[in-house]
C-alpha cells in the first residue's frame, strides 16, 4: 500500500514538474486547420499564377510584377492570420478544459524562442523578395519555420521539433528542385501540419 502511495506521489510530483516548464497544451487541431489553411491558400496561389499566365515550375526564369508580389504577400498574411487565430482558439479551449493557465512564464519563454528564429527568417525573406529572388523565399520560409519549431520545443511538447526537422529537410531539399518550392511549401505548411495536428489530438486528447 505504502509502495502504491510512494509511485503516485512521484507521478503526481512528476506531472507537476512538467506542467510548470513546458506548455502542454498545444492543441493537435489547430495543426489540421492551418494546414488546410495553407492547401487553401496554395491552390488560390497556383489559380494566380495561371491568371497571370505565369508557369511556376519553370523556377528562377519567372519574373512577378510588384502588384503580384504584394498579392502572394497578402495570402501569405491572410494564412498566417488564420493559423495563429486557430492555434490560440483551440489551445485556449484545451487550456481551460484541463484547468491550465495560457499565460504564464513558460508560455513566455516558448513564445521567444519560437520568435527569434521566426522573424529573423520573415527579415531575411523580406530582403529576398527586395533582391528579387522570388524562388528562394518557398525553401526559406521552410526552413526558418522547421528551426523556430526545433528551438520551441524545449518549452513544449517533444514531438513538436519531429516536425521541425521534416520542414527543414524538405527546405533544404526545395532548394534542390527550385521550381517545385511551392509544392514542397504546400506539403510544409499543409500536409504535414495535417498529418502532424491529427497525431497529437489522438494521442494528447
Amino acid at each position: 500500500m505504502e509502495s502504491k502511495n510512494y509511485h503516485e506521489d512521484l507521478s503526481h510530483i512528476r506531472s507537476m514538474m512538467e506542467r510548470s516548464s513546458r506548455f502542454i497544451s498545444l492543441s493537435g487541431l489547430s495543426g489540421v486547420v492551418a494546414g488546410l489553411a495553407a492547401i487553401i491558400g496554395a491552390a488560390y496561389v497556383f489559380f494566380v499564377f495561371k491568371r497571370e499566365g505565369i508557369d511556376y515550375f519553370d523556377g528562377d526564369r519567372n519574373i512577378f510584377s510588384k502588384a503580384l508580389v504584394q498579392e502572394l504577400v497578402v495570402i501569405g498574411a491572410v494564412i498566417l492570420v488564420v493559423a495563429i487565430a486557430s492555434g490560440y482558439i483551440f489551445t485556449a479551449n484545451k487550456s481551460k478544459k484541463k484547468g491550465l493557465k495560457i499565460w504564464d512564464a513558460t508560455t513566455k519563454k516558448l513564445l521567444f524562442a519560437f520568435a527569434v528564429p521566426l522573424v529573423t527568417g520573415g527579415l531575411f525573406c523580406l530582403g529576398l523578395l527586395y533582391h528579387h529572388l522570388f524562388v528562394l523565399v518557398a525553401p526559406a520560409t521552410l526552413i526558418f519555420y522547421g528551426l523556430a519549431l526545433v528551438s520551441a520545443e524545449r518549452y513544449t511538447l517533444t514531438d513538436i521539433k519531429y516536425l521541425g526537422y521534416c520542414q527543414i529537410v524538405l527546405g533544404l531539399l526545395s532548394f534542390l528542385f527550385l521550381g517545385w518550392g511551392l509544392v514542397a511549401w504546400t506539403v510544409g505548411f499543409g500536409v504535414l501540419h495535417i498529418v502532424y495536428g491529427l497525431i497529437m489530438h489522438k494521442k494528447y486528447k
